[in-house]
């Protein structure tokens, strides 16, 4: 492929003198013109810690590609902050923003006709987003996560922002002292970087890893780690051997690597959100990833990660035994992953990690002689309450399955209100609903509701299940994404307080104790909620597809 195969657009030819005089003015010269350009593309903003740096590291990124060269130009987008947005209207932005960062990539590349991509990010959404622009694009690309956090210390133990929901609830149920909770409000997040545990950014993280869209253990670096350094300036030579030799998203964003995606997810006890991030990647390149494929690759995979919170550690633990590398080594040695799958190296993934070793004497990640347990930590449920499913994440919950009476909510604020005023009990199913793609709109997290169960000592007691979603920290028997979602309908929307419902991820089962015709006698008298939605929210609402899907908002490609 031609390295220049975009950029001749504006930088050849009589008729584009104009064009180039706007180049000029930015200090490009000829030798600039006749080089590939690549876009480095950035979330930087003062928004959240898990962005705060990427100007810096794209400053570094954009000298190594010049280096290299190649001519680069760097842009920045937007990125909401999860942790920030958590529980109040905000949240329904953060979704949506994925769509906002894959389509304003999209737009700058296509406008200002550039060769490559570089995509660093760094909060939850932003990691799919630009994933997603790399594959609608389909031009020569490398993505790097903009790293973790380090992990905060209090009463001598790592603490994650997790902690610090979870406190909250506990100061509500009265365990702890308001001392208490502001220490560890101001231990919690000592720095630049997302959140530390296996939550949605490092699942990502790794995902990107698994899918052979970043290079071999970029992810797990800290934000703050000198140990960065040699990756921010290995891309330059990465974009540009991508450019000389033609190598593309397609190339390599195959079935078998999206399969690796969701083994690694899997594998370390990821966040929930993979199963909308994954299939919303795939359907860029017309690649159908569903719940059957997330369910079939998860039973398996072994979980051989012990990370947070359904294990021990967070990311910095990870980095320091081998990162990534080393999860997929050992899925690799374990039979279930795809070695044959090609990555931005131009080598295989089994390349890749063919001098790569398990060490031994730490309990970080193990092999799969002994894994933490025997299949992977994501799960599909479906039933009369979910006919198109919904997900839970099985790693580190002790209690698979629950049969009690339903509290059902319209909405997360609700929720919280009775949850604060203890008005959840021991064996209470909790239906949060009208918080799904449409109906929320943005399809919500509900880490500050299932937080405040945990904390005020319900974890285990308590069974939710929401047209929503999940934080990657969260928790307990919670069933998310489940489809169809109320707003369209979907039998969530028909449930009634004390009707009994069944949790069971065991045996893949969401169901409600209620006869097919009561179901439709119920559905016969419901109408949707009224409401009127302007602005990014509306448009939103009136494209988004179903969490099954990817909650996608656009036709895509053909599928095949």
């Amino acid at each position: 492929m031609d390295p220049r195969h975009k950029s001749r657009t504006i930088t050849e030819g009589v008729d584009k003198t104009a064009n180039r005089s706007m180049l000029r003015a930015m200090g490009l010269g000829d030798k600039d013109m006749v080089q590939p350009w690549v876009g480095v593309a950035t979330v930087w903003s003062e928004a959240t810690p898990c962005n705060v740096n990427l100007h810096e590291q794209g400053q570094t990124i954009a000298e190594a590609v010049t280096a290299s060269g190649a001519t680069s130009r760097r842009f920045n987008t937007i990125s909401v902050s999860d942790g920030i947005a958590m529980g109040h209207e905000g949240m329904k932005a953060s979704l949506i923003s994925r769509e906002v960062i894959a389509d304003s990539v999209e737009l700058m590349m296509r406008a200002h006709c550039y060769d490559g991509l570089v995509g660093v990010a760094g909060c939850d959404k932003s990691l799919p987003g630009m994933l997603m622009a790399m594959a609608r694009l389909d031009v020569p690309s490398v993505f790097l996560y903009g790293g973790t956090i380090m992990p905060g210390r209090y009463k001598d133990k790592d603490v994650t922002i997790q902690d610090a929901f979870e406190a909250a609830g506990a100061y509500a149920a009265g365990t702890i002292t308001k001392e208490e909770l502001h220490a560890i409000e101001c231990a919690v997040c000592p720095g630049a970087g997302a959140c530390g545990g296996q939550y949605t950014a490092n699942t990502m993280a790794c995902v990107a890893e698994a899918l052979g869209m970043a290079l071999p253990g970029s992810s797990s670096p800290p934000a703050e780690s000198a140990d960065r350094d040699q990756y921010l300036k290995r891309i330059g030579e990465a974009i540009v051997n991508a450019l000389n030799t033609g190598l593309k998203p397609s190339d390599i964003l195959t079935k078998k690597a999206f399969e690796n995606a969701i083994m690694v997810g899997a594998a370390t006890g990821g966040s929930t959100n993979v199963a909308l991030h994954i299939p919303a990647i795939a359907f860029e390149l017309g690649i159908e990833i569903t719940f059957d494929d997330i369910q079939r690759i998860s039973h398996q995979t072994p979980i051989l990660a012990s990370l947070r919170p359904g294990g021990k550690y967070v990311m910095l633990d990870l980095h320091n035994v081998g990162g990534v590398p080393v999860v997929l080594k050992a899925l690799l040695d374990a039979g279930v992953l795809n070695g044959d799958a090609m990555t931005i190296t131009g080598k295989t993934m089994a390349e890749n990690l063919k001098d790569v070793e398990v060490p031994a004497g730490q309990d970080v990640v193990t092999t799969h002689h002994a894994p933490f347990s025997p299949t992977g930590g994501l799960a599909i449920v479906r039933g009369n309450l979910a006919p198109d499913g919904g997900v839970i994440k099985t790693a580190g919950v002790t209690k698979l399955a629950q049969t009690g009476p339903a509290r059902v909510f319209d909405g997360e604020e609700a929720t919280m209100a009775a949850v604060q005023a203890r008005e959840i009990k021991r064996g209470d199913i909790v239906v949060i609903r009208y918080e799904g793609p449409k109906g929320g709109p943005g399809m919500r997290e509900m880490l500050g509701v299932t937080s405040a169960i945990v904390g005020q000592g319900l974890g285990y007691d308590v069974a939710l299940l929401t047209d929503g979603r999940f934080s990657g920290a969260t928790r307990g028997l919670m069933v998310g994404h489940v489809c169809p979602e109320a707003y369209e309908g979907g039998p969530i929307a028909l449930v009634h307080d004390g009707d009994i419902v069944t949790v069971d991820a065991e045996n893949g089962v969401l169901s409600i104790e209620i006869s097919d015709e009561e179901m439709a006698r119920r559905k016969a008298a419901w109408a949707p909620p009224r409401r009127h939605l302007s602005g990014a929210l509306g448009k939103y609402a009136a494209q988004v597809g179903p969490a099954h899907k990817g909650a996608v908002t656009h036709a895509g490609p053909p599928v095949g």
